[in-house]
């Protein structure tokens, strides 16, 4: 299953960040992360008006606008059936996009680098895209009730918990760990898009991938141009990496 794959590369890119961070891993154990920031984010009102169908082509990519747009668009393609592997795809990815976002605002918590915090306001509305996925086919949302850090997968539990070890260690750590959860998340979107022909789920991780390539850009950037250090992929092959990170942001919403 690719939950599985994942989960090997992940642990891999974790175990070889930790050889090569430096610094010892911190005793502070609990950072607390207030629901106030996660509740705001997740709970914006998108205005009163039906937005218009179709992707958004005259706001700015990003914006909680956006998901007005968005989820009308999803809402309006095809509602085709769902193979088992487009059903995992759904599921696995709500929660990825969870585990990304509970990452940094668990190191925003701890480190207080802006980059955290306006990231996981992003994947929050990834997490959004997801869910509209999840209600369109009456799906069960594996999110649902689930505090900071906390997932139904045991496997992405083991992850989050062994990213969230590594990021404590120091802040040059802590922002590795931000581009190592983009490269996955890329990794896993173009595989789940290989077992996918649904122009909705299409949709969804197109936009969904270009978030983390924007995302990857910006977390080497950072550690490039702040604290002299220069990224090793540990997912991604070299000459992926290097195309994504050496070509602009991308703006804009795909129509899939």
């Amino acid at each position: 299953m690719l939950g599985k794959k994942a989960f090997g590369l992940l642990l891999m890119g974790v175990l070889l960040l930790g050889v090569f961070s430096a610094g010892c891993i911190t005793t502070d154990t609990a950072t607390t992360t207030t629901t106030e920031t996660v509740s705001s984010a997740a709970t914006q009102t998108y205005g009163s008006e039906a937005a218009p169908r179709g992707p958004p082509s005259n706001v700015t990519a990003g914006s909680f606008v956006d998901m007005a747009y968005n989820v009308d668009y999803i809402y309006s393609l095809p509602t085709e059936e769902l193979t088992l592997d487009e059903i995992q795809a759904i599921l696995y990815m709500r929660e990825e996009e969870k585990l990304a976002r509970d990452v940094y605002l668990t190191l925003y918590d701890k480190w207080g680098i802006p980059i955290f915090n306006n990231i996981a306001r992003s994947e929050q509305m990834h997490m959004d895209m997801v869910l509209a996925l999840i209600e369109k086919y009456n799906l069960t949302d594996p999110a649902e009730g689930k505090d900071i850090g906390e997932f139904t997968n045991p496997e992405i539990q083991a992850l989050y918990d062994q990213l969230i070890e590594q990021g404590l260690q120091s802040e040059e750590a802590a922002l590795k760990v931000g581009a190592l959860i983009e490269e996955v998340d890329i990794k896993d979107l173009q595989e789940w898009l290989a077992k996918t022909d649904n122009e909705d789920i299409k949709y969804v991780f197109e936009n969904l991938m270009m978030g983390s390539r924007n995302h990857l850009r910006a977390f080497t950037n950072v550690l490039s141009r702040q604290y002299g250090i220069t990224y090793e992929p540990q997912i991604l092959p070299q000459d992926e990496y290097e195309a994504v990170v050496s070509s602009p942001m991308e703006t804009g919403m795909s129509s899939g």
